[in-house]
């Protein structure tokens, strides 16, 4: 069973591109943007104190266009975590039919907030956000 969240968005004119839609750009902001509320809905405080985010990799396959006054559905959860590497699934769709806008899978690396650098993420933090937590890097 996934560990899901799900965040609702408006799509709003500044989204809008010059084809009629809402530009690929958005739709990484959708994905990055559910990925920090779930992030802060649910990690303990000092972890949230503590870690940063940085992307690594995104694979963004796009299936459907937005257009203005659409609501969308940002649903995420988190795959393989190991302590360096958290691999996030997520689904852009539209709220009125739940047809799938979107689909990614992004690789986040957590960074110690006070040094910068790549750091090594809990078997805590792995198991609360995890369907599959690894013990390995």
């Amino acid at each position: 069973m996934k560990k899901s969240f799900e965040l609702n968005l408006d799509v709003e004119p500044g989204d809008i591109d010059e084809l009629g839609h809402v530009n690929n750009v958005v739709y990484l902001r959708w994905i990055q943007d559910v990925a920090i509320a779930h992030w802060k809905s649910a990690a303990p405080a000092a972890d949230q104190e503590s870690l940063r985010w940085v992307v690594m990799r995104h694979e963004v396959d796009y299936k459907r266009p937005a257009y203005l006054h659409d609501k969308v559905v940002a649903r995420t959860w988190v795959g393989v975590a190991d302590r360096r590497n958290f691999e996030r699934h997520t689904e852009l769709l539209r709220q009125s039919d739940m047809r799938v806008l979107a689909l990614a899978r992004t690789v986040w690396c957590p960074i110690d907030a006070k040094t910068g650098r790549p750091t090594n993420v809990s078997a805590q933090v792995r198991e609360l956000f995890s369907v599959n937590p690894s013990e390995t890097d």
